[in-house]
């Protein structure tokens, strides 16, 4: 085996990066001769979600060995990563407390670290169109419990295939539906951490995700290369809440969690990739009814209630191609999420985000990012209301400004380094020492 140079690597990263985006055009199945010696792996990817986790190129052990290849041949693909992040408050007269009465990330120095490894294996080599099997593994721990909490479990287990010329997606099993619906992610890609807290709404509308994954039926129709609509039959979260859920269901295995009902979801959309002249585009819009027995928050006493809901409208548009040749998804994107949610089964009943966010901005950086994010998070006016009567101190909403920059340091390698600006960091209630936040956050993802 010959040693290859890091230099070197990193110029295939980037170039067979501008060819996956847009600058070469790859039929289903089939590998062009100057593709690059990693889109062999393309189809062993994982199938059916927004979500981009960095691929075999862009990983610390690419193909060192021939050991991708080799499992390759026989249709394994596989990725694993580890996420760390630390983060804390930094404003001198912010309130401390013990890790026991912590109210929020930051509030006391946090850290979480967050493990996975996902293996495929390719089922359209015995004629199934595009078939896929999906298995997932995670570990995830938290010094302040309430942001996870910690668990060993399953984060998928999934079958996927394509019907009618890829005009129909199925995909079921045990999924991660925050993957395959809305697009919370800024940019997309799943190792840049930026602040923002649009997936909280949904969790408490009973999104199945990473940490809780459950059974569920997922289908797309695709009208055309753009067009398309999704639809969901998910086994719903607890809905008291995910970390209650996670305490009884750690593994992710069980078929149910006390009171969880049915989570049916739809979302209607516009999405085109970014090639030369033709920016990108993302338009999506989602609705969510679940039958699950909530309590209510305007009378907690009595008997739980059902018919929950979720409505969402999101957008991303690229505005400027710094790089339309080589790599067109280079430039500057603008972005926004509106989230509803009945005030009187979630806490969280109205969620806004603005984003302004650049990819590969600086030529001799074509991986980094960053992003400028503006969120406000109202809290239910019943929950609130009931917390002043019993004489609590309330706010109605929560809003925050962020910038993180996220340097991509080698392959599979990246880190990011961001700073938040938090106005009532705490839910509903507070005290005269609770202040606000400015929160650093320091996070390091590696993916093998």
């Amino acid at each position: 085996m010959h040693l290859i140079d890091r230099a070197a690597l990193a110029q295939t990263v980037d170039a067979f990066a501008a060819k996956r985006d847009g600058a070469v055009v790859v039929a289903k199945n089939k590998t062009p001769q100057n593709a690059g010696p990693f889109a062999k792996f393309e189809d062993l990817r994982e199938k059916g979600m927004w979500l981009n986790i960095p691929g075999p190129a862009d990983t610390i052990d690419q193909d060192y060995g021939g050991v991708r290849s080799a499992l390759g041949e026989v249709g394994i693909g596989y990725v694993g990563g580890t996420v760390n992040t630390f983060v804390a408050n930094q404003l001198p007269n912010a309130a401390k407390s013990t890790i026991r009465d912590q109210l929020y990330a930051g509030q006391n120095p946090t850290f979480n670290t967050l493990n996975f490894m996902i293996v495929t294996y390719d089922l359209s080599r015995f004629g199934i169109p595009d078939g896929q099997i999906i298995v997932g593994a995670q570990q995830q721990y938290w010094t302040w419990k309430p942001g996870g909490p910690d668990r060993v479990g399953i984060n998928t287990i999934a079958y996927y295939q394509t019907f009618f010329g890829g005009k129909l997606e199925l995909k079921t099993g045990y999924l991660r539906n925050i993957n395959e619906f809305a697009g919370t992610v800024v940019g997309g890609n799943a190792a840049v951490n930026v602040f923002g807290a649009s997936s909280n709404i949904l969790y408490q509308a009973g999104m199945s995700n990473n940490a809780a994954p459950t059974p569920a039926l997922n289908l797309k129709y695709n009208f055309d290369d753009r067009f398309y609509d999704r639809i969901s039959i998910q086994r719903s979260l607890s809905p008291d809440g995910q970390f209650a859920h996670i305490l009884e269901n750690p593994t992710g295995l069980d078929w149910s969690t006390t009171n969880a009902g049915v989570l049916l979801l739809d979302e209607a959309g516009y999405k085109n990739k970014a090639a030369p002249g033709l920016p990108e585009t993302w338009l999506r819009a989602g609705a969510g009814f679940n039958n699950s027995s909530y309590i209510d928050l305007q009378y907690p006493k009595q008997a739980r209630a059902d018919g929950n809901s979720i409505y969402y409208v999101a957008a991303d548009r690229q505005l400027w191609q710094s790089d339309v040749q080589g790599s067109p998804t280079r430039g500057v994107y603008a972005g926004f999420s509106v989230m509803y949610a009945p005030p009187d089964l979630n806490r969280v009943s109205e969620y806004c985000e603005l984003r302004l966010y650049a990819k590969g901005l600086f030529d001799s950086r074509p991986r980094d990012q960053i992003a400028i994010v503006a969120t406000n998070t109202a809290w239910s006016n019943v929950a609130v209301k009931a917390a002043a009567a019993k004489g609590h101190l309330v706010h109605r909403n929560s809003t925050a400004l962020s910038g993180t920059y996220t340097a991509h340091l080698a392959p599979g390698v990246y880190s990011s380094l961001g700073l938040t600006y938090i106005n009532n960091p705490t839910s509903i209630t507070y005290t005269p020492r609770t202040g606000h936040a400015l929160n650093v956050l320091v996070s390091t993802s590696i993916f093998f």
